[in-house]
């Protein structure tokens, strides 16, 4: 009985936390998520977990927008999932399952989504990072799979890691719990770039900028063939890229950069 009780305070406290546990803002083509539960060092609880996949899901589906940033409020960006609710039989196929369905809805996502990063990225939260396509780190950041130091090994984060590090680099991490900061975090491709912790707003503007002014259509276009064509071998791979290169020459947008470039003008996009 008492566990019963204990178990309904902590939903009812969680839902009232869960409210303000993102936070977005929309740009003119560029959509903000913020994780912004700083005091439980912005877990990817329940709430969090369906926020995100509801919020990626809204931009992706904005035609305004062409890349979605996910940054952090507090030091750390994101320690993983709510060890608090996993501790509760009844909720771990459910953060499992949202978990997996987040990265699924990011893989899908027809534009781009940037992890902007200052501070501790670990377990889920590094593999929030991982499977971003693009990752901006300051060079105080850090980025671990601790799981095993706790019992449960980082098995899910250790998917999207190993598929942009090193099969070494993802072992060391995943067997040993040790962090890697910044520089080694950029040198094994977890990141794309390091910056000061002044400059990472001014380095997001930049490459959301440099996103906008491409055209929407080409570059779902390619996002959707980057991921597919990795998972094949590499002749599989040349033959359906020829379709997709003879496809992509049909679309207006094309049609209207390769006009712009025959008449030394900047390209008007159809979005």
């Amino acid at each position: 009985m008492l566990k019963s009780i204990l178990r309904g305070l902590y939903r009812h406290k969680s839902s009232l936390a869960s409210e303000n546990c993102i936070t977005t803002i929309k740009s003119v083509n560029s959509y903000r998520i913020t994780l912004s539960d700083p005091k439980t060092r912005n877990t990817l609880s329940i709430a969090a977990l369906q926020r995100l996949i509801e919020e990626i899901k809204i931009a992706g589906d904005d035609l305004s927008l062409k890349s979605i940033v996910i940054c952090a409020n507090g030091p750390v960006f994101s320690a993983g999932h709510n060890l608090k609710e996993l501790s509760i039989p009844e909720n771990q196929k459910t953060v499992f399952s949202l978990a997996t369905k987040l990265m699924n809805t990011m893989i899908e996502c027809p534009i781009p989504i940037i992890a902007c990063v200052d501070g501790v990225a670990a377990a889920s939260g590094c593999q929030l990072v991982a499977a971003s396509d693009m990752a901006i780190c300051s060079n105080r950041s850090s980025f671990s799979t601790p799981g095993v130091n706790l019992g449960l090994f980082c098995s899910t984060p250790g998917i999207p890691l190993s598929r942009v590090v090193s099969k070494k680099t993802a072992a060391y991490m995943l067997f040993t719990g040790t962090s890697i900061n910044a520089e080694e975090a950029l040198r094994t491709g977890l990141v794309s770039k390091v910056v000061q912790p002044e400059e990472l707003d001014n380095e997001i503007t930049t490459l959301t900028t440099l996103i906008g002014q491409k055209s929407r259509s080409v570059i779902t276009l390619g996002k959707t063939f980057f991921y597919k064509q990795i998972d094949e071998n590499i002749k599989s791979a040349y033959k359906n890229g020829e379709k997709i290169m003879l496809s992509n020459l049909e679309l207006n947008d094309c049609k209207e950069g390769l006009l712009s470039f025959v008449e030394k003008r900047k390209p008007n996009w159809s979005n």
